[in-house]
């Protein structure tokens, strides 16, 4: 993938604090997004969020292309996110909008990883000069330890219902108004959070559950204490799942 000087200097960093603290039990070398791998259960996994406008991720306006694809030129008009989580644990991903406001970018994020099994999401909607979705579920779905799909999980808008601070964008997804975030007039932490899980199977053929368990925890009253627990540490009143 072709990236500024910038970024790269910022993803060497995150890849040597990565480096040092990785555990024993992990046994994937690959730290680069757009390096290829086969995981096994407690390994890390290393995968990008690219954020752009939509039609930044499509070549010739049809096609649309992995991040890594330098076709795509998106070195100077995205900017990019990397994350190593454990395998088949569950993980709350945090992107501070503190200092970078989504639709600076064109609003956008793709979630992407691989190189010859090159893997990405669909585009989603994030964030224009409006509203902003700060709540998202991203599936990883893998074949004997290899990514073979990466896609957003979306609920509707039930979570969000009779709430004023919220708003349904396309009965799918709860958007907050941008005026109400930090630095842009309002108090709210427009944080984006993205729960992530896995589901397939890992290079030793085992079954990954946390997607089965993601899905489980709805049914509990664990999932309401989690909720309340995650909103607390975060200050965000809006739920991830």
């Amino acid at each position: 993938m072709a990236i500024s000087r910038r970024l790269v200097f910022l993803l060497a960093a995150v890849f040597s604090t990565i480096s040092l603290g990785e555990s024993r039990s992990d046994t994937n070398k690959v730290f680069s997004p757009c390096g290829d791998a086969a995981v096994q259960r407690s390994d890390g996994f290393t995968f990008g969020i690219a954020f752009a406008s939509r039609s930044s991720f499509f070549f010739n306006t049809s096609v649309q292309l992995s991040p890594c694809d330098h076709r795509l030129g998106l070195a100077s008009s995205s900017q990019l996110a990397v994350f190593r989580p454990k395998v088949d644990e569950i993980s709350l991903l945090t992107i501070n909008t503190s200092n970078f406001f989504p639709d600076s970018v064109g609003g956008y994020m793709v979630a992407f990883a691989g190189r010859k099994y090159a893997a990405r999401s669909i585009p989603a909607f994030v964030a224009n000069s409006s509203f902003i979705v700060t709540s998202f579920t991203l599936v990883h779905e893998f074949k004997k330890g290899r990514l073979q799909n990466l896609y957003w999980k979306r609920d509707g808008c039930a979570s969000c219902s009779g709430q004023s601070s919220f708003v349904c964008l396309n009965n799918q997804d709860c958007a907050i108004r941008t005026n109400n975030c930090k630095n842009r007039g309002g108090n709210v932490d427009c944080s984006v959070g993205i729960q992530l899980a896995f589901s397939g199977t890992d290079k030793h053929e085992s079954v990954f559950n946390s997607w089965y368990e993601v899905q489980n925890l709805r049914q509990y009253s664990l999932f309401n204490l989690y909720s309340n627990l995650r909103d607390s540490l975060t200050s965000q009143y809006n739920r991830f799942f």
